[in-house]
């Protein structure tokens, strides 16, 4: 039967040893009988993207993640709303119609899942939030934080205006510093000025308690790692490729 042509499915990025996508997915498909396949497609450079695309001519969906979230956008036909407002894109639905045409829509599941694991931690108290980093998952992480109604500063290390207080009492983390292998790195915070009202949330989840986690919780704030914001995202990412 024509709906049992297993599917194709996958992850674009680089590097992408970090990525557990490619085993949750294929245990998902194999649980649950599903006919596809996921795979890992490490592009050195975003212009590999359409050569992917033309070699796999079963591929219905794929994830995007470092550095490819904003490189994306300009290969899509069309984007979402909340991928639009972001400026990030990190699953593609491939719309295929008769014959050979294919529609690719771009979505960000990255905002969901963020804001339904962060969305338990919040107190009356928890109202503003740092945001370290300003690529693609910063821009997500800082628009579901606004639909929280928490009010987000991103920073990074290029200087720009402003004064930044550390009585802010949400710090996301979105930069890569700390993830395995490079376990001793962490950003440059004043880990000294966090309290217990604090809660220092970090995306990377490999490994599980990352330096600015273990930094964080030594002084006292809640931490949480981004394995449960990446479960949530990667449901979503089934749901946008399984809708009609």
């Amino acid at each position: 039967m024509a709906d049992r042509i297993e599917r194709t499915y996958g992850l674009i990025g680089f590097p992408l040893t970090h990525s557990f996508s490619q085993a949750y997915f294929n245990r998902k498909f194999e649980a649950e009988g599903i006919p596809a396949h996921y795979i890992n497609f490490e592009l050195p450079d975003i212009g590999d993207f359409m050569e992917v695309i033309s070699e796999y001519p079963t591929l219905s969906g794929l994830n995007v993640t470092i550095p490819y979230k904003e490189q994306v956008i300009p290969y899509l036909n069309e984007i979402d709303e909340d991928a639009r407002k972001i400026g990030a894109v990190n699953v593609i639905k491939f719309i295929r119609k008769k014959g050979n045409d294919i529609k690719l829509k771009g979505y960000n599941s990255d905002i969901i899942g963020f804001s339904d694991s962060i969305r338990p931690l919040l107190n009356p108290e928890r109202n503003k939030a740092l945001i370290l980093g300003t690529g693609g998952a910063a821009k997500a992480v800082r628009q579901g934080l606004i639909n929280l109604g928490v009010e987000p500063v991103m920073v990074s290390r290029t200087p720009n205006e402003g004064v930044i207080t550390y009585a802010d009492k949400i710090i996301v983390n979105t930069t890569p510093l700390g993830m395995y292998p490079h376990v001793d790195e962490c950003p440059d915070i004043p880990y000294g000025l966090l309290t217990s009202s604090h809660l220092c949330y970090d995306l990377l989840y490999n490994p599980d308690v990352t330096l600015f986690m273990k930094k964080s919780s030594d002084m006292g704030a809640e931490t949480k790692n981004g394995l449960e914001m990446l479960l949530l995202q990667a449901f979503v990412s089934w749901q946008i490729w399984e809708e009609a």
